[in-house]
């Protein structure tokens, strides 16, 4: 049975076609202005997660510029704190990455451990990625705070290129200082806007419109706040983990991983990097590899047991709804569509899509879907 019975008619072609000229033109303007656009996209995802707990604040000191006030300043007071811990023993870690890596690559003892007793295909092919000079300068760079702009330079090359183009303090300054005021401006008018966008909208698309928005907007409340509360958990349970065993880079390692939880099965992942890092490992202190591979594995199982059996139905619950396979084919899709930011929303979109299909398409058709028995209708 066909559900869209609508001719396509030259006119409805015309308006298919400008709608997908219209959408094109949209994507490839953003990816123009995708530079410039950065420190807003950031503001805007802050604004977004940081809203709920504006609104908590306002309703106990009344005044949303007061409560804009104290969730920033705590906020950024939390923020600070974890850098001032966490950013040095990052640099710590990193030099001793890099003294473990010279090691490697030279004559040294280390060297002549990994020889023996790795498979010789496999030290060589260490061998060769760490004496890379990629590598080798990225773990030579002399200060942490360098080696973190080289990082967000290959990350981020765009808004990187502003600031190391013209390698001036005070563009470093402005960038973060231009993120702060736009949080500002959209957390003052969130509120505001919420409302008031609803009047742009013509009437007689109005209803349709904002029920889609509304829709999008549960789908995203329900699961990018909840899976980024999840992630940012797991990347301090790995940090942890990974450093009561001694690993290397076990902190950046940790919340790399933790990173990778935006995306549910991302994770395993970082499997990857932990089983290079385990090696070294085992290499520098003269353990099995394999104890050092179970005690790494053993840090996976746990924190995949505590986010499967408390933080996920905590958090998330049921909300996303999705089998297995449905996530995993929305990720493929969605990614190779827009990138990191379509893996980021993948599942939202695809839940979205689904309640849009079930509303627009599937609903109006019911009553044709319904057969009557046979015999009935009349002589």
């Amino acid at each position: 049975m066909i559900l869209d019975k609508t001719p396509y008619s030259f006119d409805r072609v015309v308006r298919m076609a400008l709608a997908a000229g219209l959408l094109w033109g949209v994507i490839t303007t953003l990816g123009y202005l995708s530079d410039v656009l950065i420190p807003f996209a950031v503001a805007l995802l802050l604004a977004y997660i940081l809203n709920p707990l504006v609104h908590r604040v306002q309703m106990l000191v009344k005044s949303r510029g007061l409560a804009i006030g104290l969730t920033l300043f705590f906020f950024l007071v939390a923020v600070g704190g974890l850098c001032w811990i966490v950013i040095p023993l990052m640099g710590r870690e990193v030099a001793h990455m890099g003294r473990l890596i010279s090691d490697l690559v030279s004559n040294s003892k280390l060297a002549e451990e990994a020889a023996n007793r790795l498979p010789p295909d496999v030290w060589q092919a260490l061998r060769d990625y760490f004496n890379t000079p990629e590598v080798r300068d990225f773990f030579r760079t002399d200060s942490f705070i360098s080696m973190a702009q080289a990082t967000l330079r290959r990350v981020l090359p765009g808004l990187m290129g502003i600031i190391s183009g013209t390698y001036s303090v005070l563009m470093a300054l402005v960038v973060p200082a231009v993120v702060l005021l736009y949080l500002i401006f959209l957390l003052m008018d969130f509120q505001k806007v919420r409302v008031a966008w609803k009047e742009l909208i013509p009437p007689q698309y109005r209803e349709g419109v904002v029920s889609f928005v509304e829709e999008f907007d549960l789908a995203m409340n329900r699961y990018f706040r909840g899976q980024t509360t999840i992630a940012g958990i797991l990347g301090i349970f790995f940090a942890t983990g990974f450093s009561l065993i001694g690993l290397p880079m076990g902190i950046l390692l940790g919340f790399f991983v933790g990173l990778l939880n935006l995306v549910p099965y991302l994770q395993l992942l970082g499997l990857i990097p932990a089983v290079v890092l385990a090696a070294i490992h085992a290499l520098e202190t003269g353990q099995s590899f394999w104890v050092v591979m179970g005690l790494t594995g053993l840090v996976f199982v746990v924190v995949q047991i505590i986010q499967d059996a408390v933080l996920v139905p905590r958090i998330l619950g049921k909300a996303m709804g999705l089998s297995p396979a449905v996530m995993l084919l929305s990720l493929s899709v969605w990614g190779k569509l827009l990138g990191m930011l379509g893996l980021l929303i993948a599942l939202p979109m695809t839940c979205l899509a689904l309640a849009y299909y079930r509303r627009l398409v599937l609903a109006p058709a019911l009553p044709e879907l319904i057969v009557k028995p046979a015999g009935e209708g009349g002589s």
